[in-house]
């Protein structure tokens, strides 16, 4: 069946700051409390959506959170208004306050995972909200990416958006950033690669830890019909977690046949091979395209971001194209490789390089803010259609985050009442433009 893959990206949100919240990201920890530019940031998503509408590939967008989000500081024992509520959290717990904030709902691969309506038991496209719990600012999302999912796939004839996984350690759920999805054509069934840290029954033991466990990977392999031959479950290396890797897709991305990879991608790179060749036989002959060590270190793929890039399927190019962060381009290594790489003949015929500075300098890079969503033509004709790109609504999206971010937002502007009613005033905007319905936020229904 023809289909094609879809990018949604998450919308930067207007409280957009480096508030180095995630154990395990170096950039993010490296640049906790420096002053971020919000308006920098929106701007820089709502051009790298463009680029890839323009091109030709199918864009979509989900909606920021609210931000600062206070039933989570009710839930802490703060009380009164609004405003009393965000200054007494800030004068007595300045963390919580921070990981209320926390900007990073923007990276949509965290969002859920997604299986294609031609791998899935029911015939339908299935996701699994992911439940985010290793990191406290990260587990306050996945209430509002659920609402954000249904509102964007809300025909139950096409969609299954599930419940989060249990909120417990054994099934800590980090979503698309632990999938890789292999096949002949985005159409065709293919195999579904889903990639752990850590077993529940293992201690966290590691320098970093490891957020992904392997309890998750098979309850969501489970809940979406998966066919168990045609699902590959392996672990991560733990020299990459500990060397900054927090997600999978910071060492690997896949499509089609094409798996790009760091050496010290998999805990035992030959099996996790040969199960992808096994799980493939009959559908296809997988491509490996393995990065070794000796040629980008591990430490300048993280830095660089070189795996955390989309891996496209570009308009009237024969090879595949990977859309690349600016800072792949800036490290001798990687754009040594990438050079040398593309004047071959494998796969990867281009690299395009995308300024998501903003994001980057928070821990995620081009292939972080999307979600991708493989849809047949009538399930396309199914999306709500202001969650699918339009240069309309795009110009509105310009114009509104031009007028409601700030340039600029330093660390003690957090406890200021006023940025969270900027905030508010943003979003209730937002509504409108994307038309996400009464009471969509939160706050909105104070």
């Amino acid at each position: 069946m023809s289909a094609v893959e879809a990018n949604f990206d998450g919308i930067v949100g207007p409280t957009h700051n480096y508030g180095g919240l995630s154990e395990g990201n170096l950039a993010s920890a490296k640049n906790r409390n420096l002053t971020s530019e919000p308006r920098a940031g929106v701007l820089q998503g709502l051009a790298k959506m463009k680029r890839l509408h323009d091109a030709g590939l199918l864009q979509g967008w989900l909606p920021p959170h609210d931000r600062p989000y206070l039933p989570f500081l009710r839930a802490a024992g703060f009380s009164g208004s609004d405003a009393q509520v965000l200054e007494r959290a800030w004068r007595d717990a300045p963390d919580l306050v921070r990981n209320a904030y926390a900007a990073a709902p923007m990276w949509a691969a965290n969002a859920a995972t997604v299986s294609p309506s031609a791998e899935t038991g029911d015939g339908k496209v299935h996701f699994t909200p992911a439940n985010l719990l290793t990191t406290l600012h990260r587990s306050l999302e996945g209430g509002q990416t659920r609402r954000a999912l249904n509102w964007a796939f809300a025909d139950t004839g096409h969609f299954c958006v599930h419940p989060l996984l249990p909120m417990q350690p054994a099934f800590a759920d980090e979503g698309a950033a632990n999938h890789v999805r292999l096949s002949a054509g985005q159409g065709q069934p293919g195999v579904s690669i889903l990639i752990y840290g850590r077993e529940a029954s293992e201690p966290w033991s590691a320098k970093f830890p490891a957020r992904q466990t392997r309890e998750a990977c098979e309850a969501v392999a489970r809940a979406h019909g998966l066919d168990p031959k045609r699902t590959v479950i392996a672990r991560q290396a733990r020299s990459a977690i500990e060397a900054g890797a927090f997600h999978n897709d910071v060492v690997c991305v896949g499509t089609n046949r094409t798996l790009f990879f760091h050496e010290l991608a998999f805990e035992d790179r030959d099996a996790t091979l040969g199960a992808i060749r096994r799980a493939a036989d009959g559908l296809f002959e997988p491509i490996f395209v393995e990065v070794a060590d000796a040629d980008v270190p591990i430490a300048d793929a993280i830095r660089s971001y070189l795996f955390n890039s989309q891996l496209l399927e570009w308009p009237d190019e024969d090879r595949l194209v990977l859309s690349a962060p600016v800072e792949t381009e800036e490290t001798r290594s990687t754009k040594a490789y990438c050079d040398a790489m593309v004047s071959g003949n494998g796969p990867i015929g281009r690299v395009e390089y995308v300024d998501v500075r903003q994001s980057m300098r928070n821990g995620g890079g081009p292939a972080c803010l999307r979600l991708r969503v493989v849809l047949t033509e009538a399930e396309r004709a199914a999306v709500t259609p202001t969650a699918l790109y339009s240069d309309a609504v795009h110009a509105r999206l310009v114009t509104w985050a031009q007028k409601h971010y700030r340039e600029t937002l330093a660390p003690d502007d957090l406890r200021d009442p006023a940025l969270m009613q900027e905030s508010r005033a943003a979003l209730d905007a937002l509504t409108d433009i994307l038309n996400l319905g009464s009471g969509f936020y939160p706050f909105q229904r104070n």
